[in-house]
């Protein structure tokens, strides 16, 4: 049985140097397609978002904190959370993700 395995081993890496290379290619291919682009297209969705992000605007942190957006200051935002309740996180801390769960958009 293993004298068959290893007797077929040499007719199967006949196909040289191209198929090697081809092979690779395909595989960073198939790599780029279902990894990277996902991930810089939710990376440059989530960048529009914090950009976008407005007065009164119903936001959740990554720290699960719901709040409505009372002002913006350059990189910061001033969260309104209850009567007189602010507080202040960078617009990077506002989650794009929970933000549109909370809501009732995808």
């Amino acid at each position: 049985m293993i004298s068959t395995i290893l007797l077929q081993a040499p007719a199967a890496g006949g196909s040289g140097i191209m198929g090697q290379v081809f092979l690779f290619g395909a595989i960073i291919l198939i790599m780029y397609f279902f990894m990277i682009r996902p991930q810089q297209k939710k990376q440059k969705e989530a960048k529009n978002f914090v950009d976008s992000i407005k007065k009164g605007d119903l936001v959740v942190t990554i720290g699960g904190i719901h709040g409505k957006v009372h002002s913006i200051e350059g990189d910061t935002v001033i969260i309104d959370l209850d009567k007189g309740l602010k507080i202040k996180v960078e617009k990077s801390a506002v989650s794009a993700e929970f933000s549109k769960k909370a809501n009732g958009t995808k």
